[in-house]
C-alpha cells in the first residue's frame, strides 16, 4: 500500500518482485502447486478456515471438454467486515497475481470475481488494474478473468448460494454433496476462495513454506487480517500474525476501548459467531 492511500499500480507492483511467483508457477506442474499450499498450512480467509490445499486438490481431474472455474468471493457482506474491500482497493495486482497461480494449480481456464456491488472504489480499481494486466501480456490468452457485480444478499457467503447468484439463479444454498470442486458453476468442477485467501498464494509461492509457517504466533501459519470496529480509540484493520489474541487486537493495535466505556462483549467473526 503507498503512503497517500492510492492504489500500486502494474509498474510499482512489479518494482517490489509483483508476478514473479505467477511466473514461477507457470514453469510448475499443477499438483506441485497444490502440495505446496498444502505444506504451506494455509487455511481459508473467508471464515470457514479449511486447509486451502486440500480444497484445491480435491477438484476432479482435468478431462478434455470439461472446464474448471475458480471463484474468487469479493461479497463482503458480514457486519463489521472491510478487511477484503481494503485489500481490493489498495493492492488489485495482488489479487490478480493469486488468481494466476490458483487457475495454474486446478487448471482453470476462467475465473470470476464475485464482487459486492456497493464497493464501487473496488470495482474501478480491479478494472483498472485489470486492464493494466491485460494489456502488459500478464493475463494471457489462456486465461480470462471476470469481474462480475453481486445484486448483494447476505447468504451470498455460502459458496453454493454464491455460485447459484453467478448463474443467474437465486441465492440460496445448494445441497451437499456433490460439493462444487465436482460439480459446481455451470455444473463443472469449481474452487470457490475468499479474497484474502488469494491474496496469500504469491508470498507463499515466492518464500517459500517455512517462512510463511514462521510468520504465525501459535499453530496456524501465515498472518491474518483483523478488522476492529465499534466503540474503540483507533479503528481500523491490521495485518497480525495468526495466533494473536484478542486482548492484543482490541487494546494494543485498536487502541482500547473509547474514555467512559467498558468492553462488555465483542463478535469475533461473523453473525454466525456467538458474541465473547
Amino acid at each position: 500500500m503507498k503512503k497517500d492511500g492510492q492504489p500500486l499500480s502494474l509498474k510499482e507492483y512489479q518494482a517490489a518482485h509483483g508476478y514473479d511467483a505467477a511466473k514461477e508457477a507457470r514453469e510448475q506442474k499443477p499438483e506441485d502447486i497444490i502440495q505446496l499450499i498444502k505444506d504451506s498450512g494455509l487455511l481459508g480467509r473467508g471464515g470457514g478456515g479449511f486447509s486451502t490445499g486440500f480444497k484445491m486438490g480435491a477438484i476432479s481431474p482435468k478431462r478434455p471438454g470439461n472446464p474448471h472455474y475458480l471463484v474468487v468471493n469479493a461479497d463482503e457482506m458480514e457486519p463489521g467486515t472491510f478487511k477484503d474491500r481494503l485489500l481490493l482497493e489498495k493492492n488489485p495486482h495482488q489479487l490478480i497475481e493469486g488468481i494466476i497461480i490458483a487457475t495454474r494449480a486446478i487448471q482453470a481456464e476462467v475465473a470470476y470475481i464475485f464482487l459486492r456491488g456497493e464497493y464501487k472504489t473496488a470495482e474501478k480499481t480491479l478494472e483498472h488494474a485489470l486492464s493494466e494486466a491485460k494489456q502488459a501480456g500478464i493475463i494471457d490468452n489462456g486465461l480470462t478473468i471476470h469481474l462480475h457485480l453481486s445484486a448483494g444478499r447476505y447468504i451470498c457467503g455460502e459458496e453454493t448460494a454464491l455460485l447459484n447468484a453467478l448463474e443467474g439463479k437465486r441465492a440460496i444454498p445448494r445441497s451437499k454433496p456433490p460439493f462444487p470442486q465436482v460439480s459446481g458453476l455451470f455444473g463443472k468442477p469449481t474452487v470457490v476462495q475468499n479474497v484474502e485467501t488469494i491474496y496469500n498464494l504469491p508470498p507463499i509461492r515466492r518464500h517459500g513454506v517455512d517462512w510463511y509457517k514462521s510468520l504465525g504466533k501459535a499453530i496456524d501459519a501465515g498472518t491474518k487480517m483483523f478488522g476492529v470496529s465499534g466503540k474503540v480509540k483507533t479503528p481500523g484493520a491490521f495485518e497480525l500474525p495468526m495466533g494473536t489474541t484478542a486482548r492484543e487486537i482490541i487494546f494494543d493495535h485498536g487502541g482500547g476501548m473509547m474514555d467512559g466505556v467498558t468492553l462488555r462483549a465483542f463478535m469475533p467473526g461473523g453473525a454466525s459467531t456467538d458474541f465473547l
